[in-house]
């Protein structure tokens, strides 16, 4: 008799693919939204003076890093809702969506009250003076409603996320983007109201994206029968799962700012091509983060449907695919190293420095992609605690590292080639020893409904 299994075993890499790109491509697309904001306030601003545009960017660096820290509020609702919905439980689903929408709006309020009262000492904390100091006051106090929505945007795309939809996100992100850049034009411009224009027309466009969300979540809550009000233990369970995801974003973010330490002591030149070399690793880091993003919510909902095959399947996949990413960008990368710095500055010490650099990131971009996958993958399965504690761990790794190039004395070239070779190569492999030593026992796959 003919192998009735075969047909089934070759179809199964082509589905595989077609679920990772029906999330992966547009969750791409939103990922880059973000960046196009802050690119777009920076363009507006930049033509008000030198003044303006360092006060936004001092005001957007502590803007990051309270948004970055609460980016869990969408890695703890999508396998929440993804796992529930593959238990069949569409209505435990959307209550833990509801739950997630509800914990973003209680802790971006508590952000925004204290962010508006801390603006000015913050701002001080960090050594502006003058102008530069009174502009980033205005654009971090008049950016806090905006906190508020953006930590909203976060709970509802993960709740979309975990629906496997990422196409609606994309949607919202575009319309959001195109309104930013019109309100911005028109509160800077047209009505002088300069840096405050900026962060108001930002957070208008931001509410707008949020209400879309709410509406979403209100919707599908009243079809199904599900109570608006909160189920406070459902939040102090979100709470807990986002506590420790909070602490791995806060392990990655310790890390880069200790790495910009390090390179800030060995020279301007070098400052400057790290931030560079920084910026294109955090572009390339987008496509991996799609990737991980479809992890989160396949792997969620597979787990759910107690299936184990299948989600190792999916794994392995993925796994193959960042791999092959990463391969195929830092072999391009790598060739266009020499000539990449020529696009961002004319000093030919940074582009000559940078070129080094590049070099570095392109052999790493294998293992970034072999670890971002990863992470996304136990980000679905609700391995919080592991990634939170294996974060901790890779610091401890790092931090000798970057003590080692640091009382090296090396600058110049050098210097920078070891501080990206420790990062790029040293800490990438450290995320990457403990991740992949978690995926390949079964302890993450808690299997059914949590």
């Amino acid at each position: 008799m003919p192998n009735q299994s075969a047909p089934a075993a070759v179809q199964r890499p082509a589905s595989h693919a077609r679920e990772i790109l029906r999330l992966a491509v547009p969750a791409f697309g939103a990922l880059i939204a973000e960046p196009l904001f802050l690119l777009a306030d920076s363009a507006i601003v930049g033509h008000l003076g030198v003044a303006q545009l360092a006060g936004v960017g001092l005001a957007s660096a502590v803007l990051h890093t309270a948004v970055g820290l609460m980016v869990f509020l969408a890695y703890s609702t999508t396998p929440a809702v993804a796992r529930a919905m593959g238990h069949g439980q569409l209505g435990k689903a959307l209550a833990a969506g509801r739950d997630g929408v509800w914990l973003a709006l209680l802790l971006g309020l508590v952000l925004a009250v204290a962010g508006f009262w801390a603006a000015e000492p913050l701002v001080a904390l960090m050594g502006a003076e003058g102008e530069v100091r009174a502009f980033a006051v205005d654009y971090l106090r008049w950016s806090m409603p905006g906190l508020v929505a953006m930590l909203l945007i976060f709970a509802g795309t993960g709740v979309l996320r975990g629906l496997q939809d990422t196409r609606t996100p994309l949607l919202v992100a575009t319309a959001g983007f195109a309104l930013n850049i019109v309100l911005n034009l028109w509160l800077v411009y047209g009505l002088d109201w300069s840096v405050a224009g900026s962060a108001a027309g930002t957070s208008v466009a931001q509410w707008a994206m949020a209400a879309v969300y709410l509406v979403m979540v209100q919707r599908n809550a009243a079809r199904h029968g599900i109570s608006l009000w909160p189920d406070w233990s459902g939040i102090r369970a979100m709470t807990r799962v986002g506590s420790w995801l909070m602490l791995r974003t806060l392990s990655l973010r310790i890390a880069i700012l200790a790495t910009v330490f390090v390179v800030t002591g060995q020279g301007a030149v070098n400052l400057a091509a790290h931030q560079l070399a920084m910026t294109i690793f955090s572009f390339l880091a987008f496509a991996l983060d799609a990737l991980a993003i479809a992890a989160q919510a396949l792997i969620g909902k597979e787990l759910g449907a107690s299936n184990a095959v299948r989600a190792r399947h999916l794994t392995r996949t993925m796994i193959r695919w960042g791999i092959g990413f990463g391969v195929v960008t830092g072999a391009l990368l790598a060739v266009a190293a020499p000539w990449a710095g020529v696009l961002f500055t004319s000093d030919a010490g940074v582009q000559s420095v940078l070129t080094y650099a590049l070099w570095i990131l392109a052999a790493g971009q294998p293992l970034a992609g072999f670890v971002f996958v990863l992470d996304g993958v136990l980000i679905g399965a609700g391995d919080a605690r592991y990634l939170a504690l294996a974060g901790v761990v890779n610091l401890a790794v790092y931090v000798p590292m970057l003590v080692a190039v640091a009382v090296s004395g090396m600058s110049a070239a050098a210097g920078l080639v070891w501080l990206w070779a420790a990062f790029a190569l040293g800490y990438m492999a450290a995320r990457a020893l403990t991740l992949g030593l978690r995926a390949r026992a079964d302890r993450w796959m808690v299997l059914g409904s949590p």
